[in-house]
């Protein structure tokens, strides 16, 4: 806020600008400890005699998922290779899942699958957002064979 629009900009002063600043942050980060931080960096010594306010409104810690028991990796790659015809691959893409972090500190032994079907063009969270079906299926399938291998798993004594 505070800004004039493009068309009318110039070199001018400005009584008062407002910003919203966003950040991702390593999931071992703690982001209340973050936010103090960013806080003191902003407010210390603002250039020119400025008057800096920065009130942070929301912050989420992230989630490192612990590494996948053996059953379990052997589970979803023996379900990726059924139906994807290829290896199960793993990917740590730096977006927060805020209740994740909760679950993971409630249950630290726990094993967690999390996935979904995103892809180039799927538009997360945006205007027309949508899945591909064939693969939404197959995926589908996939955790119920991984569900299924956690039942046998469990009978095993494991």
């Amino acid at each position: 806020e505070g800004f004039p629009p493009l068309r009318q900009a110039g070199n001018v002063l400005r009584p008062a600008t407002s910003v919203k600043v966003s950040l991702r942050l390593p999931p071992t980060c703690n982001a209340v400890a973050a936010a103090q931080a960013l806080k003191q960096l902003l407010q210390s010594a603002p250039p020119y005699d400025a008057s800096v306010t920065f009130t942070p409104d929301w912050s989420a810690t992230g989630w490192n998922a612990p590494p996948l028991a053996e059953w379990l990796e052997n589970a979803i790659d023996a379900a990726s290779r059924t139906y994807f015809n290829q290896p199960a691959v793993y990917m740590g893409e730096g977006g927060t899942i805020p209740f994740m972090a909760m679950l993971g500190e409630r249950y630290p032994h726990a094993q967690f699958l999390i996935t979904g079907v995103l892809g180039p063009g799927s538009n997360a969270h945006g205007p027309n957002e949508f899945l591909d079906i064939p693969t939404a299926k197959r995926l589908t399938c996939c955790i119920a064979r991984v569900i299924v291998d956690h039942y046998r798993h469990g009978r095993e004594g494991g």
